[in-house]
């Protein structure tokens, strides 16, 4: 699948996924990124130094599949939201700031 083949979001951009094309809430967006940065050391049970947006989560930061996993349990706590995972993918955990807006983006809606 080429860049051009792919749909965009919200702002324009091109996202890969689903056929449907998540549409990011831009303040729950850097609510997300802050819950992160929080709750990386929690998960990880070891201080980091300072992180920006851009890190990777797995080669920088030293994410782990389980962690991964519980990051976002706490994240959800943290948010107070359900997040739809079904249709992640290694893109969306790429980086911090990647992850951040796959949460906005997948956000599940209260009954």
């Amino acid at each position: 699948m080429t860049d051009s083949a792919l749909p965009e979001n919200a702002s324009g951009s091109a996202t890969a996924g689903t056929a449907t094309t998540a549409v990011v809430d831009p303040e729950l967006r850097g609510r997300a990124l802050d819950g992160i940065l929080l709750l990386l050391p929690q998960v990880l049970k070891r201080e980091l130094p300072e992180i920006g947006e851009n890190a990777c989560l797995f080669d920088e930061v030293g994410l782990t599949s389980a962690a991964t996993l519980e990051l976002i349990l706490e994240l959800e706590d943290h948010l107070d939201v359900q997040i739809d995972v079904e249709g992640i993918d290694p893109e969306d955990l790429r980086s911090v700031g990647t992850l951040a807006g796959f949460v906005a983006g997948h956000v599940v809606a209260e009954d």
